[in-house]
């Protein structure tokens, strides 16, 4: 994306790689990036794979492996990608048609992509090749192919409903055979890892990027960052799209290749850079990330409530209700002690019981020295508390103790 401005054209990659035998038959042109040679003032561009060194594999050596692996497969087929991944789809699809099998496509992301693509001329398949997902179930295994959202272990996509005997036209069988044609993005391992061991768990056999050539990557390696800065030639270059480490990695390939260091800025979500007679700086910075939605609030989550819900959706919470006397500074009664989702009933009796006397010992410290603050004696009850109930069970559920004055 090349964008014209006043001070100069701004380039922006978007994510890349110089794929030389694309699956499209339609290869980049290197003369369109060259012809901005020199006059460009920034270059953004995409940091995935800066720790890569060389090149980023073609795309079409995935083809083969998938070719092979659907070629060989007795049963049905299901392949889980990225549903904007067209050129990873069309192999797929390719391959499915080379050994006589049927599509159905499952995930709404991927019917949506899979449809646009395929009236706008960038997915092509034969005539009759396609089948509704509620169709496969009464044909032949080895006549089907599935092609699935889920490759990021999404806990509500196909993949992952399969996975867990959920989904209402998918469920995985013995002899099946799943493959998760895409890398976890940081932060996804867990998540695919579990979809993985749940599918094997169900009898499938699973090919992963780990285990087998299903995968390459949609970004550029070292090399063609290289080139992508040495034909535009920028006054000023920034690093996006990656972890902070690719960011800093592709600062210093800028540098290997000619751009001053000074003219290099790594910024973070929500810096506002500004060019001015100094050049290119950060001048402010504005709230960036995800916003939280709950009920009608939208952005008015804070931090100190994600972390309270945290703690009880860990440990639980206990309430002590305990009532004293304000005359005679002196606790009436027994405390009461409520908790929820923070022990098993069984051992609930024997808890509640050392807790109304740890609390009443702690209250009546307090108390003989005849000075009635509620503050101090709410934050003795939840001290006293919280100990006694970590040395018990070695847990830390929210504590919340309630004075009632009489």
């Amino acid at each position: 994306l090349a964008i014209e401005t006043k001070l100069g054209t701004i380039v922006h990659s978007g994510d890349f790689k110089f794929d030389q035998t694309p699956v499209d038959g339609r290869p980049t042109e290197f003369e369109r990036f060259a012809a901005y040679s020199g006059r460009v003032l920034l270059l953004m561009s995409d940091s995935t794979n800066a720790e890569s060194v060389g090149y980023t594999e073609p795309e079409k050596s995935v083809g083969e492996a998938l070719r092979e692996l659907i070629g060989k497969a007795k049963q049905r087929v299901i392949v889980a990608s990225f549903a904007s991944h067209i050129h990873r789809i069309q192999q797929v699809v390719d391959a499915a048609v080379a050994s006589g099998r049927k599509i159905a496509v499952c995930g709404r992301s991927m019917v949506n992509n899979f449809a646009i693509a395929t009236e706008l001329g960038y997915l092509k398949l034969p005539k009759n090749a396609l089948v509704d997902i509620t169709e496969t179930k009464k044909m032949r295994p080895k006549n089907v192919l599935i092609i699935s959202t889920g490759s990021q272990g999404e806990p509500m996509s196909a993949l992952s409903r399969m996975a867990a005997k959920t989904h209402r036209d998918v469920e995985i069988t013995r002899g099946d055979t799943v493959i998760v044609s895409a890398n976890p993005v940081p932060g996804n391992e867990k998540a695919v890892s579990r979809i993985i061991d749940l599918l094997f768990k169900a009898g499938a056999d699973v090919f992963y990027k780990s285990v087998s050539d299903v995968h390459v990557s949609g970004h550029a390696a070292q090399e063609e960052l290289k080139i992508m800065i040495n034909m535009v030639k920028p006054e000023y270059f920034m690093p996006i799209h990656g972890e902070y480490r690719h960011l800093k990695y592709h600062a210093l390939l800028a540098q290997n290749v000619g751009v001053a260091k000074k003219k290099i800025v790594v910024a973070e979500n929500g810096d506002v850079l500004s060019f001015d007679a100094g050049g290119l700086r950060t001048t402010q910075q504005v709230q960036a990330g995800m916003t939280f939605v709950d009920g009608l609030g939208v952005g008015d989550i804070g931090d100190s409530v994600i972390r309270d819900r945290q703690l009880l959706a860990k440990d639980g919470i206990c309430m002590a209700v305990i009532t004293i006397n304000e005359q005679k500074k002196e606790i009436v009664g027994i405390p009461e002690i409520i908790s929820r989702g923070f022990t098993q009933a069984q051992n609930t009796s024997r808890l509640t019981e050392g807790a109304k006397t740890t609390v009443t010992a702690a209250i009546e410290r307090e108390l003989s020295i005849k000075v009635l603050d509620l503050s101090i004696l709410r934050n003795e009850a939840r001290r006293a508390l919280s100990k006694y109930f970590y040395d018990q069970t070695k847990r830390r559920p929210i504590i919340i103790p309630i004075i009632v004055e009489i």
